[in-house]
């Protein structure tokens, strides 16, 4: 064997088989999908790896499944335990409802609701405790102490990685030809499930495969820790990619991510928003904005490979309302909505006047306010607050520029 597959901590290659048994139980085969537009970006094949379409919507059932199968019937009859405010908690309701165990999942009191609904649907008790997820593990793990539940965590597990891992083998066996392969990072536990197992099977199969992990800039605790030589706390800054916003890495997911992983990067909110957008109009997939930061990191230029790349859309679950700001705060970043401020003289006909001036640059209206409230207008002003559908940054120029032509002194707001 080769001696890659001694050094790397966790699971072995063995075991991440041994899991993928027993996940194929419920896990489904997930779709991967080519993506031209992003290959052309990139200037070699490009592929989307479709976990936002498993069951539950995210790859956590695997890594839960593992876990809670590997209970003795002691602790299954114990029931299980866990804090999530999404992906984890569906995960695990779904899992202990297969094997026929009961879950208990504390969720932070302003998670989102398809969420909730979706963890209780599963069969789960849902006991609403905390403001943060941080607040809402303490309360799993008093509850776990004082009831003997089994606390099942969301990374940082052996059983939870080698379920995790199986991804990785399915990822090989549906691009045996990828160099590269891009995953989103949290805690830990997926991409140190997927750097173990594929980097040990390429190296039995004497080749070898590139490894890059992904966080959110507001959320980078692997960053500060690699450079540390150690897991490190970090602030957490709001990010809309939530399902990967973790102060700490997991102990032992920061072992084998050091070992196993080549590379991690960061991309801004602007960068995913964008991602999302281009997942949504090229690829036609809902991928949650944790899912979609493997894009981002291609379409940023941080990902540079000489063979085909595997992209992990690791999760699809986003809260309808969290989609619709999404897609505004992408079409704004993408340069493709514009809002501005327009002065205007308080008489008859500046409206239609304005309108029809956007009208010839081929602007759609889809927003206005008309006030005479506006901060430093004099009497005789007023200001028109505009929303605008463009096509990109030369529209834009066209859109602002025939308004300064006409006289106007648009102004653009920045956001």
């Amino acid at each position: 064997m080769n001696e890659l597959t001694t050094t790397i901590p966790g699971p072995s290659l063995a075991e991440f088989e041994q899991a993928r048994e027993v996940v194929g139980r419920v896990a489904r085969r997930t779709p991967m999908e080519s993506s031209r537009f992003l290959g052309d970006r990139l200037g070699v094949p490009v592929y989307l790896k479709c976990e936002n379409l498993q069951r539950t919507g995210s790859y956590k059932l695997r890594g839960a499944y593992h876990r809670i199968s590997a209970l003795t019937q002691a602790e299954r009859e114990r029931g299980v335990v866990a804090a999530s405010a999404g992906n984890h908690a569906q995960g695990v309701a779904f899992a202990a409802r297969e094997l026929g165990i009961r879950a208990t999942i504390f969720m932070p009191v302003g998670v989102a609701l398809p969420k909730l609904d979706a963890t209780r649907h599963y069969g789960a008790d849902v006991v609403l405790r905390g403001d943060s997820v941080g607040e809402t593990l303490e309360a799993a793990a008093a509850y776990a102490a004082e009831t003997g539940a089994v606390l099942i965590p969301p990374f940082d597990h052996p059983d939870v990685i080698a379920g995790q891992g199986t991804l990785g083998l399915e990822i090989l066996e549906q691009a045996p030809d990828a160099t590269t392969i891009v995953v989103p990072v949290g805690g830990g536990g997926l991409a140190a499930g997927i750097a173990s197992a594929v980097k040990q099977q390429a190296a039995r199969d004497g080749r070898t495969i590139r490894v890059i992990g992904v966080q959110a800039e507001n959320a980078a605790p692997y960053v500060a820790s690699l450079a540390a030589g150690s897991p490190q706390q970090v602030p957490v800054v709001p990010t809309i990619a939530d399902g990967i916003a973790v102060y700490r890495p997991g102990e032992l997911n920061f072992e084998i991510i050091r070992e196993a992983v080549d590379e991690i990067v960061t991309v801004s909110e602007d960068d995913i928003a964008r991602a999302l957008l281009v997942l949504l109009e090229r690829a036609k997939l809902v991928v949650e904005p944790a899912g979609a930061v493997s894009v981002a990191a291609i379409m940023t230029g941080a990902v540079h490979s000489d063979g085909p790349v595997v992209a992990l859309l690791s999760g699809g679950n986003i809260d309808p309302l969290l989609m619709q700001r999404v897609i505004a705060h992408g079409l704004s970043a993408s340069d493709r909505y514009l809002s501005l401020r327009v002065g205007l003289p308080d008489r008859p006909g500046q409206l239609a006047r304005v309108a029809e001036l956007l009208a010839e640059a081929n602007a759609n209206v889809i927003e206005v306010l008309h006030t005479r409230h506006g901060s430093g207008l004099q009497i005789s002003e007023v200001e028109l607050k505009l929303s605008v559908e463009t096509r990109g940054p030369v529209h834009r120029e066209v859109v602002v520029e025939t308004l300064r032509r006409a006289g106007y002194d648009p102004k653009v707001d920045v956001d």
